[in-house]
């Protein structure tokens, strides 16, 4: 977590001479985030750097939201050449440890994240690309690409896309709307005393169906969230949004469908990528992916599982390797 070489330049040029940058996080991309310091003004450096990662996209979607009164940090200062973006600080207060801290506001916290989900999806679609068929298959198929071969399973890969074509055509249908798709506890950050959010990592937003999110939120990879409270705040999504009876279907398909990418995802980062942690995330993504194979929609692809990969061999790739 060494400042990339060109900050002190980028900060100087901008006005942040004699800013301290300190360490604030990495993620599982190629960003990291420092936070700049001078006087009582605060702000935090991005480095997202080239060719491996391209701030382009965060920049517009950050913009496109703020224009609609989302609460996205505000872009300070941009290089593109070096990667370099200086970002509106929205604290450390996020809404993960929140409510860890204390589990009463888990149910406010969590209708404030579907209340800003829900005025996301009354706008049109930011001008994104769609999360089309292809897109679904090539996230659906980093579960046989990496996980199946971690814990010694040969796939059959055909019979795999089979069964995500049966089942993938629900969410394809009505309106777009724009999917951030990492919304969850670790991305919202507190504003002020209240349970105003707000948001980070969307630079990779797509145009699709409006269950994806709240699925990145009530199944989310990196906290356990009860199914009781998903009952809840389903309902809660419900009434807010007046989505109608197909919507069930498609949160329990694109359920199985990012549970399987993020499985294999997690497979990738410990086994390609040096970070094992990941790996120890994946039981919890298994508990949420067998939760939504169970759903009648989902026949197919559960029959594939079943078949593949039986339930001794679902958890931790790096434990189930060894």
């Amino acid at each position: 977590m060494t400042p990339p070489a060109a900050a002190a330049a980028f900060l100087a040029a901008h006005g942040w001479s004699d800013a301290t940058i300190d360490p604030v996080a990495g993620d599982a991309s190629f960003r990291r985030y420092f936070r700049v310091r001078a006087g009582d003004r605060s702000a935090i450096l991005m480095d997202a750097p080239p060719p491996e990662e391209d701030p382009q996209p965060f920049i517009d979607i950050a913009r496109w939201l703020t224009e609609r009164g989302f609460a996205a940090p505000a872009i300070h200062a941009t290089d593109l050449a070096t990667g370099l973006v200086l970002l509106e600080d929205f604290g450390d207060v996020r809404m993960r440890e929140t409510i860890d801290a204390d589990p009463a506001r888990e149910a406010g916290l969590y209708r404030s994240a579907i209340d800003t989900l829900v005025r996301l999806q009354r706008e049109d679609a930011a001008p994104v690309p769609r999360y089309d068929l292809a897109v679904l298959h090539r996230e659906a198929n980093l579960m046989t690409e990496w996980y199946c071969p971690a814990i010694g399973v040969t796939p059959d890969q055909a019979a795999y896309d089979q069964a995500w074509d049966a089942v993938l055509g629900t969410t394809l249908h009505g309106t777009m709307v724009t999917v951030l798709r990492d919304y969850h506890a670790e991305n919202l950050m507190l504003l002020g005393d209240g349970d105003a959010l707000g948001l980070l990592d969307f630079q990779d937003a797509l145009a699709g169906h409006p269950a994806y999110d709240l699925v990145s939120l009530l199944q989310d990879a990196r906290r356990d969230v009860a199914p009781p409270v998903e009952t809840e705040m389903l309902a809660y999504y419900r009434a807010a949004s007046g989505a109608g009876e197909d919507f069930d279907t498609a949160y329990a398909v694109l359920g199985a469908q990012r549970n399987a990418k993020i499985v294999g995802i997690f497979t990738r980062l410990w086994q390609r990528d040096g970070k094992p942690r990941y790996a120890a995330l994946c039981p919890r993504v298994w508990a949420y992916l067998d939760r939504d194979l169970a759903h009648p929609a989902l026949a197919p692809v559960k029959e594939w599982f079943d078949a593949t990969i039986p339930p001794e061999l679902r958890g931790n790739p790096m434990e189930l390797s060894a």
